[in-house]
């Protein structure tokens, strides 16, 4: 359980979506592959690389997002379309910290000591500044780490693939965090290689954990998106490729 009661909760978060295989803004490249840049308060956050590093540096180009702002990256699991971009990135910008589950690959740890970054292995929950937190590496037959922000609305979840699963993520969430409701879950949830009734299993019980907004996108799949949005209605929010969420 993380202790959550904190004054100095940021005053805004603002989410841009700079890799996504679902095109939003002319102009962008589009890609199978997930990144967005999570600003709390004066924390810049680049969470995921998607899997091409001259796409992911130039839609952050276009969107006015500076590469040498970032503060640290956040790894969600070993996959290339999550982790591809790292290397052109870190030819930019080698001077961040780089959060990864620790059963991460050897050789993408090398390449980020080689760098000049700072690799830091994550195992358990763990509170990386104020207010922003990894829910841990959660065990599946692809390990992963999920972002966790307390801001002022509640707890933002931001989930690469969500391999372990989203209700296990967001189960955990609601554990780590039980004087919290959750505000927004963002990602990829891998329900695109689901059935009809296997999705609609899915969204119900997200519906029945009082999710507040969601935004399913990437590995979420078109099938999912479109019944997402039937269900949660309003609090359904279209992710793609460029997309900016603010929170305050």
């Amino acid at each position: 359980m993380f202790q959550t009661i904190n004054e100095n909760l940021p005053e805004s978060v603002r989410i841009t979506v700079v890799y996504d295989n679902n095109p939003m803004i002319n102009g962008l490249q589009t890609d199978w592959g997930f990144a967005c840049v999570v600003e709390v308060g004066k924390t810049k956050i680049l969470f995921d690389t998607g899997d091409n590093g001259y796409f992911l540096l130039n839609n952050m180009a276009e969107l006015n997002i500076d590469s040498y702002n970032i503060d640290f990256i956040f790894l969600s699991h070993f996959h290339h379309d999550h982790t591809g971009g790292i290397t052109e990135f870190l030819k930019k910008n080698p001077d961040v910290d780089v959060y990864y589950p620790q059963s991460f690959p050897s050789e993408i740890i090398e390449e980020i000591k080689n760098s000049g970054a700072r690799p830091v292995s994550i195992s358990s929950p763990t509170e990386l500044q104020t207010n922003i937190f990894s829910l841990g590496e959660l065990e599946n037959v692809i390990p992963e780490q999920s972002l966790a922000i307390n801001t002022r609305r509640g707890i933002v979840v931001i989930t690469g693939c969500a391999h372990p699963g989203i209700i296990n993520i967001l189960e955990k969430a609601k554990a780590y965090f039980p004087d919290k409701m959750i505000y927004l879950a963002l990602g990829g949830f891998h329900l695109h290689r689901k059935n009809k009734d296997e999705i609609i299993d899915t969204i119900n019980k997200l519906v029945n954990m009082n999710i507040l907004n969601i935004a399913p996108t990437h590995c979420s799949g078109y099938t999912a998106s479109k019944l997402f949005n039937e269900m949660f209605n309003k609090s359904y929010l279209e992710i793609g490729i460029g997309k900016v969420i603010r929170i305050s």
